[in-house]
């Protein structure tokens, strides 16, 4: 089952294979300029993939020759270059290409016409809460920018409102019917208001389940 006649000095060119066509792939990461993986775009994220399935044949297939997987990184790169030349020349196609910078956060409080973003709110907590956010009245812009980092720019400390937690203990704690006056964010959309008792429609997106706001100064 794991061997099933395997020829081994075909298995010794296996591994020359698969590490030429490894080093091939790094080689053109390295002339693309990219650090990391969090730097490349939706675009480049499919050139690689279009890289990885021109080098899986000849990594284990004795029938595929290197040199045609070769031409293939080759005419990628050079698309690559042509497309991104482009883009440099165009900013439409580049916003078609690569996408916009979304505004995620304004004045503390979520933008409403960014609600259709496919970003989670728990993985975006997550992302604040690695920048020693612990809620949003502390958050002045935060935009998610084409390659998936979120960019943020905060009050200063005088400026700081009360605004929704992100901490997991605390945004749990939501309530429908408010039984203590306080100052509450409404859970989904981050609006602050004053409410006394009872239950409370948010006057910005219309839902109604609030979290207790805080106002702590962020702590860098």
């Amino acid at each position: 089952m794991f061997l099933n006649d395997l020829d081994w000095e075909f298995a010794i060119e296996i591994v020359l294979r698969t590490l030429i066509m490894f080093a091939l792939i790094l080689i053109f990461l390295r002339i693309s300029g990219k650090k990391g993986v969090r730097q490349l775009s939706i675009f480049e994220v499919a050139i690689i993939i279009g890289l990885g399935s021109a080098a899986g044949d000849p990594m284990s297939n004795k029938e595929n020759a290197i040199l045609p997987a070769f031409l293939v990184f080759v005419t990628i790169l050079g698309f690559y270059r042509l497309i991104t030349w482009f883009a440099m020349k165009n900013e439409k196609f580049e916003s078609v290409l690569e996408g916009d910078p979304v505004y995620i956060i304004e004045d503390g409080i979520f933008n409403l016409d960014a609600e259709d973003e496919t970003y989670a709110k728990d993985e975006f907590f997550s992302e604040m809460r690695q920048q020693s956010i612990e809620h949003l009245g502390q958050v002045r812009t935060a935009i998610l920018e084409p390659n998936g980092n979120v960019s943020f720019l905060f009050f200063e400390d005088e400026e700081v409102k009360p605004g929704l937690p992100v901490m997991p203990k605390l945004y749990k704690q939501k309530y429908k019917t408010i039984t203590e006056p306080a100052d509450y964010a409404c859970s989904f959309c981050g609006n602050v208001e004053h409410v006394n008792k009872g239950r409370k429609v948010c006057k910005r997106c219309e839902k109604d389940e609030w979290v207790k706001a805080i106002s702590s100064r962020r702590i860098s």
